[in-house]
């Protein structure tokens, strides 16, 4: 029985270590001006498999970024996301690439986002973030 224990422990301390998000700051740099940002970071299949679904509020500030332990291909989609939203996709040095708005989708089949270049990292903001604060394509993101 202590084993039994012993092992769930482990598998529930694993499990929620998995799943639990780190927050860093970030800044992300248009020629001069540098806008700092808070991130959740996604850094393992789970968390970026789990994104931002379900969540009802992003604030002004705030993001995910989606961290990849290399190049990587391929697009986002918006399942159970239920806030609009834009994403970067960055490479290994932190320029931006691509940028595309994304729309909440509750259905069974979901679009796919695929910004066609190949990337490390992407960066989660509310719809016309971006935009806002005149950030674009070429411009970069600078890690701590």
């Amino acid at each position: 029985m202590f084993n039994n224990r012993k092992k769930l422990i482990g598998f529930l301390f694993r499990q929620s270590k998995e799943t639990s998000l780190q927050t860093k700051i970030i800044k992300v740099s248009s020629g001069k001006r540098k806008i700092k940002l808070t991130v959740q970071v996604a850094d393992t299949f789970k968390k970026r498999e789990k994104g931002l679904m379900f969540v009802e509020q992003l604030p002004e500030d705030q993001g995910m970024l989606f961290v990849y332990s290399g190049k990587t291909y391929g697009g986002f989609w918006m399942k159970n996301t239920l806030i609009p939203l834009s994403i970067a996709f960055v490479d290994s040095d932190g320029k931006i690439l691509k940028i595309l708005n994304m729309v909440p989708c509750k259905e069974e089949e979901c679009p796919t986002y695929d910004p066609g270049v190949f990337y490390q990292y992407a960066l989660e903001v509310n719809l016309g973030w971006f935009e806002k604060n005149q950030i674009k394509e070429g411009d970069f993101v600078i890690f701590y």
